[in-house]
């Protein structure tokens, strides 16, 4: 069964697109924790982090360009990029994603 980023990158199920390219797909969180809160993800079904093979290493370079292009998009000079990798971590959706967090303070996490 396909995972919910699969079903949108399907485009069967809509999503507010921000950025997309043959490699990622950002959209805006449904349930945003601060004024900016897209998700990244690979357009490849990836279960999370743990499972990315080296052959697809590259996905890490175009979620971070992925980044950059919205934070210059967004004229964002603060954000936080973060995954979760199970559910104990936070994870819901099983399909590699990034938060790109930002447009307020945030608070340190350690």
């Amino acid at each position: 069964m396909s995972s919910v980023f699969s079903q949108i990158i399907e485009r069967k199920l809509p999503a507010k697109v921000v950025l997309e390219n043959e490699h990622v797909i950002a959209i805006e969180d449904i349930h945003p924790v601060a004024p900016v809160h897209i998700l990244i993800i690979p357009k490849k079904e990836i279960s999370s982090i743990q499972y990315l093979k080296r052959e697809d290493m590259h996905l890490m370079g175009h979620i971070v360009e992925a980044a950059q292009k919205i934070a210059d998009k967004l004229e964002l000079t603060d954000y936080r990029l973060v995954t979760n990798n199970g559910p104990d971590a936070g994870q819901t959706v099983f399909h590699l994603h990034f938060h790109m967090i930002g447009g307020k303070k945030l608070q340190h996490l350690v």
